[in-house]
């Protein structure tokens, strides 16, 4: 059984623990590196979640098995930080997190909801792709940096 929490500030260790085995366990998927991170202190951590407009942790059978958060703007949804624990993965985790994600920014924006992927993580962008995300790139001056590329979910 796979249930979604909401984490808040005062759940700071369970998000810094997943975070952290996220970081080491693939840190070709993220902009930010362990180092950046292992040693921060729990003002960090809480203001980490405080800062971004919501974060969730998947539980499979009881055990976190998978993260994701959401940054709003007035123009955009932002899908940040997906990871899923291996011991997860194929289990429908990933899809439920998206799911989360696109049901919170429907219920409280409505606006357009993005994701940056990159280049090479063949397995999230199949996942984002079958959860309605698309490839976007409109001109030249629309690209991200050559190691990601932006989604948007197709409503």
């Amino acid at each position: 059984m796979i249930d979604i929490d909401i984490v808040t500030p005062d759940e700071w260790v369970r998000w810094r623990d997943m975070r952290l085995s996220a970081l080491r366990e693939a840190p070709e998927s993220f902009c930010s590196s362990l180092s950046e991170w292992e040693n921060q202190g729990e003002r960090r951590w809480r203001d980490r979640l405080a800062d971004v407009s919501v974060n969730f942790i998947a539980r499979l059978d009881g055990h976190d098995a998978g993260m994701v958060s959401a940054m709003a703007s007035d123009q955009d949804v932002e899908l940040l930080s997906m990871w899923v624990a291996p011991f997860a993965r194929g289990r429908g985790v990933g899809d439920e997190l998206v799911n989360a994600v696109i049901s919170w920014s429907d219920s409280h924006f409505g606006s357009r909801l993005i994701l940056r992927v990159l280049s090479g993580n063949h397995r999230a962008a199949a996942l984002y792709l079958r959860r309605g995300f698309e490839y976007e790139v409109t001109t030249t001056s629309d690209l991200s940096p050559a190691s990601e590329r932006l989604m948007v979910h197709a409503r």
